[in-house]
């Protein structure tokens, strides 16, 4: 018996490809063929993706970065891609398609729609990013991580959640540790854009704590690699015991041995906080698409599991006193991280699957 086959279409951040990990994960338990079709920039992340996973790089590009030259190559560029990835696909037919959003997912998703394939798109955030807002009225359904969101007219949407990967799952409602006077971990995440304000606010934050609590804190701060010098200098000029890395490959266990995340409310992020049950002070993105990340930030602040700070007010003082606030009351912290699991979606995954496995049951559109 021919194994069914699907393609996953996604890259350009951990947002888009995390979800479409945690997806290859279950097709390929479930015996499925599963191929990825990304760009260079995707390709970063694929070093968790399964070994039996294909890997496929595409032509694509974005009008956001680079000059006039640079923008004018990005249609024959996004032109070739879909061409090669159609050929590709007559000679070895999906059974479906699922884009996860980014621009290396258009190839994918414009070839299927072309070939009139079963498809269909994941959103991860409450606010339909570019690619996928060209496709929501062209595929089967969308399926969305955040509840509810803005769907153009005639899209179908169905709340599954946003999938997290096997190593944030293993890790599901991990006992909570609440602070007290022992060490406590303090994990700051800035997601793969604008964390340059983390790493301008939240050193000078843990250094302005008093000394009774700052006494116990212990960082892992996620830091571009451009900014990760002057934060390590400054945590050591202030004795406060930090690891700086700009990607910490094992987000999970750190995430589930901390007291607090201070993080940018991208989906993953928030769907890793959630999943785990842990504290967070949320700082979303000011400069995200439609203000996504306030939207993906509902679900946590809404149940009382995190500190909202909008990045116009965000400055040293005041996420020094919402840490403050957090790593002194043991009772709230505790409540917070339960709280945080009443939010999650652990089984956004399965959700997913079994749109998938529908779609591929279904006559082709």
């Amino acid at each position: 018996m021919t194994r069914k086959y699907l393609m996953i279409a996604a890259g350009g951040t951990g947002g888009h490809m995390f979800p479409a990990q945690a997806l290859a994960e279950a097709m390929l338990r479930k015996g499925w063929r599963v191929r990825l079709s990304t760009d260079a920039r995707g390709a970063r992340y694929t070093g968790g993706f399964p070994h039996t996973t294909e890997i496929t790089q595409v032509s694509s590009a974005t009008f956001a970065r680079g000059g006039v030259l640079a923008k004018a190559m990005v249609a024959p560029r996004i032109a070739a891609g879909i061409a090669s990835t159609a050929m590709q696909m007559r000679r070895d037919r999906p059974d479906v398609v699922v884009g996860f959003g980014g621009y290396p997912s258009i190839p994918a998703l414009a070839a299927a729609t072309l070939l009139r394939l079963p498809r269909m798109i994941h959103e991860q955030n409450g606010v339909l990013g570019r690619v996928n807002q060209v496709f929501a009225r062209r595929v089967a359904c969308v399926a969305c991580g955040v509840w509810p969101t803005d769907l153009p007219e005639g899209a179908q949407g169905v709340h599954v959640g946003n999938p997290v990967r096997a190593a944030v799952l293993e890790r599901a409602g991990a006992a909570y540790i609440p602070p007290g006077p022992y060490p406590m971990s303090i994990l700051v995440m800035g997601g793969s854009q604008g964390a340059r304000i983390l790493s301008d606010v939240v050193p000078g934050a843990i250094a302005a704590l008093p000394e009774a609590l700052r006494q116990y804190i212990r960082v892992a701060h996620q830091a571009r690699d451009e900014d990760g010098a002057r934060v390590t200098e400054f945590y050591a000029a202030h004795g406060i015991d930090a690891e700086v890395e700009p990607f910490f490959h094992d987000v999970p266990r750190r995430m589930s041995e901390a007291q607090l995340v201070i993080s940018r409310a991208g989906a993953s992020s928030v769907a890793d906080i959630s999943v785990i049950g842990r504290p967070s002070i949320l700082i979303p993105y000011a400069a995200a698409t439609g203000d996504h990340q306030t939207a993906n930030a509902r679900a946590l602040t809404g149940a009382n599991a995190a500190i909202l700070i909008p990045e116009r007010a965000l400055d040293s003082a005041a996420l020094a006193e919402q840490i403050v606030a957090v790593l002194t009351n043991p009772d709230a912290a505790l409540q917070m991280a339960n709280a945080a699991l009443s939010a999650g979606a652990p089984d956004a995954t399965e959700r997913l699957v079994g749109l998938v496995e529908q779609l591929a049951e279904k006559e082709t559109p």
